[in-house]
């Protein structure tokens, strides 16, 4: 089968203003070919000097949210910075306000200005808790949005004093993510039927979003007794959501291997008589069957002391062998430090090497078979591709090029 060389979005314009972290709504069109234009004011995003690793002076979450854009800096309170970005929007699919809502609106380039000049135009707001509600105006960070969403729950040290635990996080990912499929839903509508939108979408709702399972399920469990119950194999006894209700499981549980853990999870009973029938113990199948599906055997310390004892006898890559070999299942337990070890992390992401791309990077996951996504540039430091835009996609001359500059619309 014949394949093109072309990026899947190549061919999409993207004009991005941005702050921080949820510029990596843009990203994901970046890494999948898309012509990003990220317009900074003269002082640039401070998105360089926050958070933590900082790679020779410039910050790791600057390297990876903005790669493979171009940097073009314009005082937008000046008449010909505002006219510029319009010549901009003219030739484009896509804006994007990264950061409170209104701000663009503010100089003239909101929604309602932009698809006057543009109709296609599809405009994307994203922001901390979204264009409504009590909290539309508070400042908020990205583990706000976790908080809010009831993902992280507070701890306490030896001293008695409330800290952040370590914690995955959602919203400041999940937003951009969901905010950018909405976006390529919005491309194809417009170029079908030549018709833009505005669309927004708050990070906290993302998160969210991302746990609903856990939300849903007490919403269920509000509803009376006797018309939501728990799974048969718990003789219908309410769990707590999610993995919450996992705490006393014994046949899906983490047990350790004899050189770290791993994650067993033979809930269903076909696989755990496999696992039985592996390690040479028919007698634990035969005394615990257990149900056909969803039984986790909860509770059952008898059972949980003997697994104890059976998953100290081998190594974690032994025991991930030995799953696939005999059909059962079983995962590693890694940590964000050891992933990169793991030989499937190894397998699925071959890293961007911090010496070409300023910091060791994870690509965009997305496989299309036979094709290879187009290597980003490194992230573009301030105003780096201001004049080389002016000219190959406005078309400017030298001289109006040198005249704005001599103007400080550049900065």
């Amino acid at each position: 089968m014949a394949h093109t060389n072309r990026p899947p979005l190549a061919g999409v314009r993207v004009i991005e203003s941005s702050m921080l972290g949820p510029a990596a709504i843009t990203t994901h069109f970046a890494d999948l070919g898309a012509d990003v234009i990220k317009v900074e004011p003269p002082a640039g995003d401070y998105v360089r000097d926050m958070t933590w690793p900082i790679i020779e002076g410039v910050s790791l979450l600057h390297y990876h949210v903005n790669r493979g854009k171009k940097s073009v800096t314009l005082d937008l309170r000046k008449p010909e910075g505002v006219e510029i970005y319009k010549e901009l929007v003219k030739g484009a699919d896509v804006v994007v306000e990264a950061m409170r809502p209104g701000s663009l609106a503010r100089r003239g380039l909101g929604y309602d200005d932009l698809k006057a000049i543009n109709p296609k135009i599809v405009f994307c707001n994203i922001s901390g808790y979204g264009m409504t509600g009590p909290y539309k105006s508070l400042p908020a960070h990205g583990i706000a949005f976790d908080t809010w969403a009831g993902i992280v729950i507070p701890a306490y040290d030896e001293e008695g004093f409330c800290y952040i635990p370590e914690h995955a996080s959602v919203g400041m990912h999940a937003g951009p993510m969901l905010g950018a499929m909405g976006i390529l839903a919005g491309i194809i509508r417009a170029r079908e039927t030549g018709e833009g939108c505005m669309m927004e979408i708050g990070q906290s709702d993302a998160a969210a979003y991302m746990d609903w399972y856990r939300s849903e399920s007490w919403m269920a469990y509000d509803r009376p007794k006797d018309e939501v119950t728990g799974n048969k194999a718990d003789n219908y006894e309410r769990r707590a959501p999610g993995t919450a209700g996992m705490k006393e499981g014994v046949r899906y549980q983490i047990y350790e291997s004899s050189d770290g853990h791993v994650l067993f999870m033979a809930s269903e009973q076909a696989f755990w008589k496999n696992f039985c029938e592996c390690v040479g113990r028919p007698e634990l199948f035969e005394k615990w069957p257990g149900s056909k599906f969803a039984d986790h055997a909860r509770g059952n310390r008898e059972l949980q002391r003997e697994l104890r004892e059976v998953f100290k006898a081998r190594s974690s890559q032994e025991w991930i062998q030995l799953g696939g070999e005999k059909n059962f299942p079983i995962a590693p337990c890694n940590t964000p430090k050891t992933l990169v070890d793991d030989p499937q992390f190894q397998d699925r992401f071959p890293i961007y090497p911090h010496e070409k791309h300023k910091a060791d990077m994870l690509p965009f996951p997305l496989k299309i078979i036979g094709e290879t996504l187009p290597d980003p540039a490194v992230a573009p430091t301030v105003g780096e591709q201001t004049e080389k835009v002016l000219r190959e996609v406005l078309g400017y001359d030298a001289a109006r090029i040198e005249k704005l500059r001599d103007s400080g619309t550049f900065g």
